[in-house]
């Protein structure tokens, strides 16, 4: 069997298709870039843009089952900038599977499609998407999900998988950054209500996406769905923070500004980013602002009872295995 993975280079997609060379897979990862690590690997690499509809579909050509993980991520930019690989991206990823007749299709969403600004306790899969979102990401990641949801027929099986921060060794977003603005004590608790949150282990998304997988053919119990996925170990949101510091061997944070002072600063930052045109992200957005004031942790009854998810890694197997990692130099 041929396995497509787009983004197969970033870190959920590399993990994704380490996990599948381990089973004898067939791999092609579609990038914008050649990765010498997938090039060690013996991987497959078809360079191209998500945009561009007749490089997708010559790399999705031959292919069995489709991941389709890569994406534009951030928590500020214009939306046409997220709208492009994002949503476009995705319909170009679907109209790939149409017309090189592949019938399985596993998308890798984020719990932020469903975030309104208040905290997400206990959740599941029957929660609404939000009227309204404050950052591009979210908005459209939440329409690309859709189109993959919309696409699930008696010709092509999709589902979408909504991973909640995950992080571990490789990390190439989380980790790096909650790092380096520990370096720089830019780092501030918003609040101090010990708000829960789920994040997700590496190893754990990855085995997700591949569990997942192996349910999925037409008509099956988890076609046409969505599932939350994280460790299922909800902690105080700064008390992860403080750990992944500790494993990088930086002190924990103890300063603290209130969630309102944060949202408002997240504004005014936004506006001076807008009316300047300023290069980057603000230190601070309405989003973050909200994301790290809220609660975030959810229901895996779903994952459990449909294909099977069991989170196989801790959170404190991982952090180990993370300071072993930051310790021999990245």
């Amino acid at each position: 069997m041929k396995v497509l993975v787009t983004g197969g280079g970033g870190f959920l997609g590399k993990a994704i298709v380490k996990l599948l060379l381990e089973q004898g897979y067939d791999i092609c990862s579609f990038s914008r870039n050649i990765y010498p690590q997938l090039t060690a690997l013996g991987v497959e690499q078809s360079v191209g843009d998500l945009n561009d509809l007749s490089a997708v579909i010559k790399a999705a050509d031959g292919c069995d089952l489709v991941y389709h993980v890569a994406a534009r991520a951030g928590v500020w930019g214009r939306y046409e900038e997220f709208y492009q690989p994002n949503v476009i991206g995705t319909k170009n990823i679907i109209l790939a599977c149409r017309q090189c007749e592949i019938t399985r299709l596993v998308y890798t969403s984020s719990p932020s499609v469903v975030f309104d600004g208040s905290d997400m306790e206990g959740i599941d899969e029957s929660v609404p998407y939000p009227d309204h979102y404050l950052s591009p990401y979210p908005q459209t990641k939440a329409e690309a999900e859709q189109l993959v949801l919309a696409a699930n027929d008696d010709s092509l099986a999709t589902v979408a998988l909504r991973p909640h921060l995950i992080w571990g060794p490789e990390d190439n977003h989380l980790v790096p950054r909650i790092l380096e603005r520990g370096r720089t004590g830019e780092l501030r608790r918003i609040g101090d209500k010990p708000c829960l949150v789920d994040t997700v282990y590496i190893d754990n998304a990855a085995m997700a996406h591949v569990q997942v997988a192996e349910k999925l053919v037409v008509g099956s119990r988890v076609a046409g769905k969505v599932y939350f996925i994280s460790n299922d170990e909800p902690l105080p949101l700064w008390e992860i923070v403080n750990r992944i510091l500790a494993a990088g061997g930086l002190p924990a944070v103890t300063k603290t500004i209130s969630p309102a002072i944060a949202v408002t600063a997240g504004r005014i930052l936004e506006i001076f980013y807008r009316i300047f045109k300023l290069p980057g992200e603000p230190r601070m957005t309405r989003f973050v602002a909200k994301e790290m004031s809220t609660a975030h942790w959810f229901n895996l009854a779903a994952a459990k009872n449909d294909f099977g998810y069991q989170p196989k890694v801790s959170i404190d197997d991982g952090l180990r295995r993370l300071r072993c990692w930051l310790q021999q130099g990245s």
